[in-house]
């Protein structure tokens, strides 16, 4: 008899293959006392140099087949195998106490894992995180221990683990791994991201489903619903068979609409635009079909380097963005580090809740030398394309004013040089702080245009961080009061014939899109494999219809309720 787990749908797609379950060794550790500690800080050294040639063969791997982004990761896991609190504490340990590499390891990591995951920030946890990954790999070496990696695969299977590592699903080989399910996770997990970006069909965050599946059984994973079928039917195989041919042939259905504009059934335009991190991910922009770039994240510049970007680099990098989209809008995002996006060499304070603290637009403000190399290397840029310049994090008017006026000095000294800069540069910001959404209004006189981040905005408002799975039920795109603040956006926006855009997830959410059109908004960004789905969508919506629903969609009591309505009314 079959068995159905629910879970979250991390990446659309069915997939239908025998169950592989990827479970590491134990790695029990035991004290030693030893005899030999330079022999013993020998071995950890040899280890520690195996580790590091491994993980600059997965970055590798991960930097081709899922951009320089999603291979950060790795080059922090580089970075904890580098870092000499640690490494220098063990060789310290082992010598001290006479006692065995794998002991001295496990006590030193254990001491950082539990400092860092008491820590009340995302950032710290995910370092944490980092670190346990690193210890995991650097043990199996000193053990002699082989782990069953999926870079090992060869046969079609559907990987069931309790989670998986970055380390583990960069390592994924698509012609083999046809779909995973984990016992946790979330849509904003690493594997869930990685997932979406190799088009793997997956479900996370299912609680037990390592508990259900032995090596073998057949496994059907339904990434659309958030489903898995365990040791299915005839009946239930043929019908999911059909589900995926459909989706399939839905997937050659959207790859129609590369070239078209988004328009909806009543002819209203609203621009289809992808969140990019790097230059690297342009194919896939422009492979989906995408008509801008609302959002590129210039933090990857600045990142998993010792030293900051010089100008000429910045200007590289902007000038190959800007050519490639060919005119077409690239709103380019200020730099934005802090929070959960930390650089090393700046040395900057250890606060207790970064999110909240030294980051973004007030990093800049205050570093002015780092903030006007930037914007030195986007002017020279700009007349090679498109360019919007956004400031992230903004939260007074003040705020928005200085970062004008010194964007605007640095456009002086330039045509005072002789260099040419571009006249029609818009500049917006970011909406992604409450207080910024509730005086829109004010805000709109000065910027060219606004773009709000779901992302943040949604975790300011509720009060929750939507990593921490205690509170993660409060992360509620559809609630009343985050639907309100998008719609004092829009208005307040529109009111002084500027437009408004959206950067963060909601913008490519089903759910959420029949409710951003009907309240008006003009530029959807996303990532790049979501833009075809939503142009589908879009053309079957009117916005008119949709208009005459939203004062009753504003009035409901929860998000739930919301959800609902738009499934009832707009997703038939």
């Amino acid at each position: 008899m079959s068995q159905r787990i629910t879970g979250i749908g991390a990446s659309a797609g069915i997939a239908i293959a025998k169950a592989f379950r990827l479970e590491n060794p134990a790695l029990d550790v035991e004290k030693k006392v030893v005899e030999n500690p330079a022999q013993e800080v020998e071995r950890f050294q040899e280890s520690i140099e195996k580790s590091k040639n491994e993980l600059e063969a997965i970055k590798d791997h991960a930097e081709k087949e899922l951009g320089e982004d999603k291979a950060a990761i790795f080059a922090a896991h580089l970075l904890v195998l580098q870092d000499p609190e640690l490494i220098d504490n063990v060789k310290k340990k082992i010598n001290e106490k006479n006692v065995n590499a794998e002991f001295a390891l496990d006590e030193v990591t254990g001491m950082f894992i539990s400092m860092f995951e008491n820590m009340d920030n995302e950032y710290m946890k995910e370092r944490a995180a980092d670190i346990r990954d690193v210890r995991k790999r650097i043990l199996a070496h000193l053990m002699g221990v082989e782990f069953n990696t999926p870079s090992m695969i060869t046969d079609e299977v559907i990987i069931i683990s309790d989670d998986l590592t970055p380390s583990d699903t960069a390592q994924l080989n698509r012609q083999f791994v046809k779909g995973f399910a984990t016992d946790i996770g979330g849509r904003t997990s690493h594997s869930a991201i990685m997932a979406r970006s190799m088009e793997i069909p997956s479900v996370v965050g299912t609680k037990t489903i390592t508990d259900s599946v032995e090596n073998g059984t057949i496994v059907i994973i339904d990434g659309i619903d958030g489903e898995v079928i365990i040791d299915p039917t005839e009946e239930e195989r043929s019908t999911y068979e059909e589900k995926r041919n459909q989706f399939l042939e839905q997937k050659k259905e959207w790859a129609k609409l590369v070239n078209e504009r988004t328009v909806t059934s009543d002819d209203v335009h609203v621009e289809l635009a992808a969140n990019i991190g790097t230059p690297k991910d342009l194919p896939g922009v422009l492979n989906n079909g995408a008509e801008g770039i609302g959002l590129y994240r210039t933090e990857f510049l600045y990142m998993n380097r010792d030293q900051l970007p010089t100008e000429e680099e910045q200007f590289e990098a902007y000038k190959e963005v800007l050519s490639q989209m060919e005119g077409k809008p690239v709103v380019i995002r200020t730099l934005d580090v802090g929070g959960d996006k930390e650089l090393p060499y700046l040395n900057l304070p250890k606060e207790l809740n970064p999110f909240l603290g030294y980051r973004a637009i007030r990093l800049c403000l205050d570093q002015q030398d780092i903030f006007r190399t930037q914007l030195r290397a986007l002017l020279r840029a700009s007349t090679l394309g498109n360019l919007k310049v956004m400031f992230p994090m903004i939260a007074t008017l003040d705020e928005f004013r200085q970062a004008k006026a010194i964007l605007m000095e640095e456009k002086e000294k330039l045509q005072s040089e002789n260099v040419e800069v571009s006249d029609a540069i818009e500049i917006g910001m970011m909406v992604e702080i409450p207080s910024t959404a509730v005086m829109a209004d004010i805000f709109a006189k000065e910027v060219d245009f606004f773009s709000i981040g779901t992302n943040d905005l949604i975790q300011y408002t509720m009060a929750a961080d939507r990593m921490n799975e205690q509170v993660s039920y409060l992360y509620q795109p559809y609630n009343p009061a985050i639907l309100r603040l998008v719609k004092s956006v829009i208005e307040a926006a529109h009111k002084e014939g500027k437009w408004a855009g959206m950067c963060g997830e909601m913008a490519g959410d089903e759910i959420a899109i029949p409710i951003l059109l009907g309240l008006g908004l003009d530029e959807f960004s996303m990532s790049a494999t979501s833009i075809l789905p939503a142009r589908s969508q879009l053309l079957k919506l009117s916005k008119e219809t949709i208009a005459s629903h939203i004062e009753a969609i504003l009035e409901m009591d929860s998000d739930q309720k919301v959800k609902e309505y738009v499934q009832e009314h707009f997703l038939k």
